[in-house]
């Protein structure tokens, strides 16, 4: 019998998760990805320019350029780390806007997706509620609005099962009444490594689809749908039970090899089982054992409302520096709820 396990293959929203699975399956860089890396103060900055439609198809990502920050001790709610990683998020993020030609008097929009009521998917509008909005100001009080401000607006459209309402659809009515110049669009996503979930902020500029992470293609807010550049910003705050099993097996794999070479029988005998499921087989194990429910399940971990709250406020932080020039990672405070 022929199972059907595509809702149970590995996932994930980030482009370096991406391109390590290509690069395992091609035995080696994949040729079209021009990858720099730099890492300082706890803080490992991957910048991936996706620049032909081969390496798009062989990583599953559409061509453009993608910076992950990837911070382990962003779990430890260590205020000081935040801060660096709200100075390095606003010093990457600027960069990205003048690599994609975004001035510095762009009228912005912020539209945090997602459901404000299930906490690991209420990145979006949290960052709203932080993020400083200024069109009001320069809509109704031109003449006293300091310089080294930009025009900032900021919309939580909430999500499809809530409002009956595509969130591109209410964005596409905003955009067209409002006129910005950029959209920054944040959501949640889903990562295959466990490492990475709530350690990890990417930002791309290919636009976003909301629900994508977790298996809902529907329309996007892209610069092909909306006419006006798109910035995505996600977190990965949650993993797939599938993704799970499949990293337990990796790191059994690797336990009982090292133990083989001590010479334990028994431990060989196990390595020889392990050694012959391949990922087909491994993911009809995790059809099986959840096949009573239907589906996979998405796991996020316990102190999710820690965390979501402090990363909120790292990207609101990042925002608030890089958009405007009269906020700096000094009095970034007095700006952040």
């Amino acid at each position: 019998m022929n199972l059907d396990l595509r809702e149970y293959s590995v996932r994930t929203d980030l482009a370096v998760e991406s391109k390590e699975i290509a690069e395992t399956a091609h035995g080696g860089p994949v040729p079209g990805l021009n990858e720099q890396v730099e890492e300082q103060d706890g803080i490992k900055i991957t910048r991936l320019d996706v620049t032909n439609e081969a390496a798009s198809r062989q990583i599953g990502r559409i061509q453009g350029h993608y910076v992950t920050l990837e911070v382990p001790g962003l779990r430890n709610q260590d205020t000081e780390l935040q801060e660096k990683v709200a100075a390095a998020f606003a010093k990457e993020f600027t960069a990205f806007l003048n690599k994609i030609g975004v001035g510095p008097g762009a009228k912005t929009l912020i539209v945090g997706l997602g459901n404000w009521n299930v906490t690991p998917d209420a990145l979006g509008p949290l960052v709203v509620e932080n993020v400083m909005v200024t069109r009001h100001y320069f809509e109704l009080t031109p003449d006293q609005v300091a310089p080294g401000y930009r025009e900032v607006s900021a919309i939580a459209p909430g999500v499809l099962g809530i409002t009956g309402i595509e969130s591109s659809e209410v964005v596409q009515g905003i955009v067209e009444r409002t006129r910005p110049d950029l959209i920054i669009a944040i959501d949640a996503l889903a990562s295959r490594s466990l490492e990475r979930v709530n350690t990890t902020i990417q930002i791309a500029d290919i636009g976003i689809h909301p629900g994508s992470g977790i298996g809902n293609k529907r329309r996007g807010l892209t610069k092909e749908i909306l006419g006006v550049p798109c910035i995505a910003i996600g977190v990965p705050t949650v993993c797939y039970a599938s993704t799970i099993v499949n990293n337990v097996f990796d790191m059994m794999k690797s336990h009982f090899n090292e133990e083989s070479d001590d010479g334990n029988a028994p431990t060989k005998q196990i390595m020889g089982m392990l050694n012959d499921l391949n990922e087909s087989e491994r993911l009809g194990l995790v059809k099986e054992v959840l096949e009573p429910l239907g589906h996979d399940l998405i796991v996020t971990p316990k102190e999710i409302d820690e965390f979501i709250e402090d990363v909120a406020n790292v990207i609101a932080s990042g925002l608030n520096i890089s958009l405007h020039e009269a906020v700096t990672p000094d009095n970034v405070a007095s700006y952040t709820h």
